[in-house]
């Protein structure tokens, strides 16, 4: 494509990024009546497309002529805010015209893909507002300082981070190891939200389901718990959700082991689809039955205070210690047994280790299998908690769907080494 017909194509689209903001604005009310605001959908379309100029002139090497007009554009929203801003406050319409005349420049420069996005996004917050606030609304102290605390962890102290390796057995690697630390308190985090938006208010299936998201072993011990404080009506909906969260759990495997290694996501598949098919069942059949309960249980806490994310960086970092000692000394067998071992204490730490275990040396069968291990022991403890720990029918449903899913494990890790 000429650079003529390319300039004509930013400009073109910066344009129609305009107009698609200048409709939300237009629609929503914001243009007209006594709060109007400067702008309308025939404003923000010469915007967009006077930003889109801009940038094809900047690209053609008129940079200064370029940032004359793009002052003046900038000055006159300015100008715009202060003149409404003493009867009303929302500077908006106004934020929303500086950032179409941004992604108008970058359409105007080549970006175009970049631009189009901008634009969509802005739109998209511009018509969902009511939900966003909502969305806002329900955010706890909590939630809201732990997503303070994620960013941090990820743009101030990741980057501050040496890369490494430092000592013997694959070293310490201090950038990567918070990079591992990130992505699983984030896994965790999505999975708090989701329970504090949604799991509360539709029982304890549900909030077993997204808990799993979280951590399967401390739904079933706090389910476990509660099975003995509750009335014992609800001993049956609290064991459905200990099978749920035992279930998300494998779907959590899959994805983080497609994300760190996919060749070792692909190798678990045949070892782990038949339990998660028997926890599906069962959830299915929980589903089947309308429950009347009272959800009080809390079952989860904050994944991203930062004490519990150093923690879990020296426990991942002990474990890869642990796993590159034994394979060095007792090779394949020894892989298979500290994924068994390991499976009691933290799935996700032995998740890493099998990943760059198969990562290093180009194999995935082994690691897949010790990973396949490690969640049959997890399988087995939780059913040790259940049983132990419960009472009445929440002891017989959980032990039976618990113990269903051990045995398909089992029978898939028998079936996988023949």
């Amino acid at each position: 494509m000429a650079d003529s017909e390319f300039g004509i194509l930013g400009i073109l689209i910066a344009t129609l990024g305009g107009a698609a903001i200048g409709v939300e604005r237009e629609r929503s009310g914001h243009a007209s009546g006594p709060t109007a605001r400067f702008a309308g959908v025939r404003t923000f379309t010469l915007l967009g497309g006077l930003a889109g100029v801009c940038g094809w002139l900047w690209a053609s090497g008129s940079a200064a002529l370029s940032a004359v007009i793009l002052a003046g554009a900038a000055g006159l929203v300015v100008a715009a805010y202060f003149a409404a801003a003493p009867r009303d406050p929302d500077g908006t319409t106004e934020v929303a015209a500086l950032v179409t005349i941004a992604a108008g420049v970058v359409a105007g420069v080549g970006h175009l893909a970049l631009s189009s996005a901008v634009i969509a996004v802005t739109a998209l917050l511009l018509i969902e507002k009511s939900r966003v606030h909502a969305t806002v609304a329900r955010l706890d102290e909590t939630a809201v300082r732990a997503g303070i605390r994620f960013a941090v962890m990820a743009v101030v102290l990741m980057p501050l981070l040496p890369a490494g390796p430092y000592g013997p057995l694959g070293g310490v690697k201090p950038r990567e190891l918070w990079l591992f630390v990130l992505f699983f308190s984030g896994i965790s985090f999505a999975g708090y939200l989701a329970r504090l938006f949604v799991g509360a208010r539709h029982g304890y299936l549900i909030a077993g389901l997204l808990g799993g998201i979280v951590a399967s072993t401390g739904v079933t011990l706090a389910f476990s718990r509660a099975s003995r404080r509750e009335d014992q009506s609800v001993g049956r909906p609290l064991a459905y959700g200990v099978v749920a969260a035992c279930t998300m759990s494998f779907v959590r495997v899959m994805v983080a082991t497609a994300v760190l290694f996919l060749p070792l996501a692909a190798a678990l598949v045949p070892l782990l689809a038949a339990p998660f098919l028997v926890g599906v069942a069962v959830v299915l059949l929980g589903l089947r039955r309308p429950w009347q309960e009272r959800v009080e249980v809390q079952t989860l806490r904050n994944p991203l205070e930062f004490r519990a994310a150093l923690q879990m960086a020296v426990l991942f970092q002990a474990v890869l210690f642990l796993v590159a000692g034994v394979r060095a000394v007792w090779g394949d067998l020894g892989l298979v047994v500290s994924g068994a071992v390991l499976g009691l204490a933290n799935v996700d730490a032995l998740m890493i280790s099998m990943a760059k275990t198969a990562a290093a040396h180009g194999s995935a069968a082994t690691p897949a299998v010790a990973i396949a291990v490690g969640i049959l022991s997890n399988t087995l403890f939780k059913l040790a908690l259940a049983a132990g720990l419960g009472r009445g029918s929440f002891r017989i449903v959980a032990g039976a769907g618990l113990a269903a899913m051990a045995a398909a494990s089992a029978i898939a890790l028998s079936w996988g080494r023949l």
